[in-house]
Formats: structure tokens, sequence, C-alpha cells
């Protein structure tokens, strides 16, 4: 008996070459609405679905394949006498290739001005159901959805009529994958559009793939990098490589932790990241300045690290930037110069993220995987909960300028690993103690990282100071103000012992821990 092929595409790319060749191998073409009338102009013989149902089309096109004459063709199991007596009883043929792929849902809610009436409309109905049932027998039908498979069932088809099991069974599969991720960004979206829990019951995340990565953390492990299907903005993902090596999957890792940092700062700034740990943050009136300071502030740490600034770099930075050996650098633009001299390293990566440092809207997730399960969490985009209320709490008050250190190391050490501690002066990070089990650790590392500086520099901690040893370390070493969440039961003893030495601390009453 004649084969068949049912098809009704919205991304019409290939489709005229490949429903022509499948018609010279004797398939008849089923087809629809402008799918129908392409093939026709192209010269093809085409059979109209509402010949094969015995029903028109209708509802504005919401209702053509939706029909037992349609649907049992592709579900029948060949192997199944009675399935096939069935079919001959109800006068309803077999149908052998499904070509269908879906309403452009994902380009339609990717137009910045889409409403909720057209991208309802947008949402498929018949596509996937036709996709499922012929996928659901896929030992009997060919099942395509994406137009990069054609040549693959065009190639087995001339070579062999026919298509090999374990072909039709990787198709069936990507058939699954492809609907739950369009089920899955609808379901997104409308959760968004009517405001719906934040946390499900169900959630199903979906990611479309960027690249595959050389390997993961370790050159033993496989890794690929995915993306989210609407764009955050200042993500890594909106970010164009211009110059070097690929990216590893360590490099997005702690690009994206520079990223975040960064995000805090409005004035010029430049971020160094080492490992995931901030190792150099510097704010300045010029780049070149903040670079300056940034490298200044750990110039051992800084060496194959990450650099990643808030305004344009120029070819004095770069000239800077050339002299020790950076991974990588990402910057809103670059002058020519900049671009020519830092090309002059041909493994540097060099990315251009315009927009580098956006304020992050409401309803992003940070999510960790973790064996067995999923953690999920709002994206932390506080950084203190009232300027206005924050507390001092000891008999001196800080003056203009350490307030100013105190919110700048405020906001390196919400971005350092815990136990973090930050010593910051004139908006230069001197000496960053980032993931240690002890706090008195992480501040003696912060400080021996400080040098001679930290004489006069204020210092930040993560979470409050259980005991007044942290306060008599950074009284020896000659600090002058701290900025800590407050809200141990031993807070007293922390004020006493800045009273004791004449250090002003103050209370944010908001705690960042970063693990």
């Amino acid at each position: 008996m004649k084969r068949r092929a049912i098809i009704s595409v919205s991304d019409k790319t290939g489709i005229v070459e490949f429903a022509g060749k499948l018609n010279c191998m004797g398939v008849e073409i089923i087809s629809t609405g402008g799918t129908a009338r392409i093939l026709r102009e192209a010269g093809i013989p085409v059979t109209g679905v509402s010949s094969i149902t015995g029903f028109p089309e209708c509802l504005d096109g919401r209702v053509k394949t939706l029909h037992p004459a349609i649907h049992a063709g592709i579900l029948a199991v060949r192997g199944n006498a009675d399935h096939m007596k069935q079919l001959g009883e109800l006068g309803i043929r077999s149908i052998d290739f499904v070509v269908i792929n879906l309403y452009p849902f994902k380009q339609t809610i990717l137009k910045e001005d889409a409403e909720l009436r057209e991208a309802i409309e947008n949402i498929d109905i018949g596509g996937p159901t036709l996709l499922r049932a012929a996928a659901k027998n896929y030992q009997d039908v060919v099942v395509i959805v994406d137009p990069a498979d054609y040549d693959l069932v065009l190639n087995e088809l001339e070579a062999n009529r026919e298509v090999s099991y374990s072909t039709k069974f990787r198709l069936a599969t990507k058939v699954f994958e492809h609907t739950a991720h369009y089920d899955a960004l609808i379901a997104e979206y409308l959760r968004k559009q009517n405001g719906g829990d934040l946390f499900p019951d169900v959630i199903t995340l979906t990611y479309e793939k960027v690249q595959d990565l050389r390997y993961g953390e370790n050159p033993h492990q496989r890794a690929v990098f995915y993306r989210e299907v609407m764009p955050v903005p200042g993500s890594l993902v909106g970010a164009r490589q211009l110059h070097g090596k690929e990216l590893s999957f360590n490099n997005i890792n702690d690009t994206n932790g520079a990223l975040d940092l960064l995000r805090e700062f409005d004035e010029p700034t430049v971020v160094a990241v080492k490992h995931a740990n901030p190792c150099g943050v510097a704010s300045a009136s010029s780049i070149y300045d903040a670079y300056m300071k940034a490298y200044e502030a750990d110039p051992v740490s800084i060496f194959g690290g990450i650099v990643v600034a808030n305004r344009e770099i120029d070819a004095p930075t770069a000239e800077e930037i050339n002299k020790i050996f950076i991974e990588i650098v990402v910057a809103p633009s670059y002058t020519e110069e900049a671009l020519d001299i830092l090309k002059r390293k041909k493994n540097i990566r060099i990315l251009l993220l315009e927009d580098i440092a956006p304020k992050l809207p409401d309803g992003l997730l940070d999510t960790k995987k973790v064996l067995g399960g999923l953690l999920v969490q709002e994206i932390d985009r506080q950084l203190i909960p009232d300027m206005s209320q924050l507390k001092v709490v000891t008999e001196k008050k800080p003056n203009q300028n350490e307030m100013e250190d105190l919110i700048f190391a405020w906001k390196v050490v919400k971005h350092t690993k815990s136990n973090g501690i930050a010593i910051a002066k004139d908006k230069q990070s001197l000496g960053i103690g980032p993931g240690q089990v002890n706090r008195i650790w992480a501040v003696e590392h912060a400080i021996q990282r400080s040098g001679d500086k930290v004489r006069g520099a204020v210092l930040a901690s993560d979470a409050f100071f259980p005991f007044s040893d942290c306060v008599e370390a950074a009284a020896k070493a000659g600090i002058s103000a701290i900025i800590q969440p407050g809200g141990s039961i031993r807070d007293q003893e922390s004020i006493d012992a800045c009273n004791k030495h004449g250090i002003s601390m103050i209370f944010t009453g908001m705690r960042h821990f970063k693990h």
C-alpha cells in the first residue's frame, strides 16, 4: 500500500525539497493550511486533511487534524492484527511519516510588544498531539520535529527504502524532549503572567544548549553550557566573544560570579575574580584608575584571573591588563586601539557584554543541584533592607569616608564565599578572606592580605561576630570601622570590644551567606 506522510510546519525551512523527494519516492503527502499551499505552488501533489477527515478546518484553524481518521492512522500498531483489522473496518489508512514543527510560541513571547492574547494564539494544540502520537508509535512511524533531520531520513530512505529502528527511536525521543520544552516554556510564561507562586508544587525548568564545553571542573568530567529561553539582562549568555579560546566550565562559573559583584556598583568599577572569589575590587573616577587599584589590591591573586569592568576599556587600561596573564576580560565596550592591544595575546578571552550591570528584575531564581534534588531560592538582589535603618551600635560613629568604604566593603563581602571578610579603604579592596570554617581565620587572612594599608581601613563580615576575638584582631591591625549583620545573642561582647578600642560598628540587619 502506498505510504503516506502528514506535513504541517510553521518553520518552512527545507520543506519543499523534503516533501518533493518523498513524493518522488511514491509517498502521498497530506497537509494543512499554509504548508499545503506552499507545496502545491511548488508543484507537489497534496491531499488536504479535510478530504481525509471529511470535516472542514474550523475555528480559525484551531481544529484541523484532531480526528480519528488522522490519529488512528498514526497510532495503529502495524504488527497488531486487531488494530489493522479495525483500520480496515473503519476505512482508515495508516500514516507512516509525521513531519511537524510547532507554532512559534517562543518567538512570540520574545518580542518586546508581545501580548498575552497573541501568546495564547501561538500555543499549538494539534501539532504536539500529532507528534506525541507518532513518537509513541515510533516503531511504525517516522516522526520529524526538526528540519535538521530531513537529510538523515532521506539518506536512509534512499539507501534502504526504510528508516532504521534506531533512527526512529532517536527521533521519537527528540519529539518528547521538544514538546516537554515547549510545554515548560508555556507554563513558565503563564505563571509569570498571572502572578503565580514563585515556588509551585511542581516546577519544570527548561534550558537550551549554548555550547559543548571541553570539559567540566576537571578534565575527566563532561560538561555543557545551557541558557534560559527568556533573556536575563546582564547575563553571561548575552556576551559576544571577540577573541581568544573557548570558555571553559570554570571560566563561565567564575565570570558569572564577577558579574554578580560588578552589578552592585554604579560608579566606574573593576572586579577581579580568581576561583569564584573576588581578589581585587575598586571604584574610581575612571576605569583605568579602577583597574590599577584592583590590581594593586592583590597583584599575586589577579594573575590568571578574570577582569570585568562596567565602563569602556581604553588603550592605557588594555596596556596594563596585558602586562600580566589574564584569562578573561569583559566590558560593555572597547576602543579599537584597546582591542588591538588585547588581541596581541593569542589566548586571552575578550568578551563584549553591552548591558553589563543592570539591576535585576523580580522573580529570578537561583538554583543549586544536589544529588537527588534541587535547591531553589530567590536571587539575593538586596544589599541592605533600608539604608536609613543602618544602626550605629558603638559610641564612635563612622565619618563620611568610612561610611562610603563600609558600604563598598559590604558589597564585596556579599559576593565572597562564607565565612567571608572584606577589608577596604578608599573604595579599594585590600584583603579578602573567603571560605574559612572559622571566622577569626577569615579575619586574620584578610588582614594578612591587606599588608601595610590595613591601618585606617574598614572591615565587613557577611555574618555576625559571635565573639570579641574578631574585633580584637581588627583593632590590633588598626581597623577603624566594622560593618556586620548583628543579631547574635553575643552582640554586646563585640560592641564592648569596639568601644574599648575606639572602633565604630554598624549593624545592617541583613546577612549575606554565600556557599
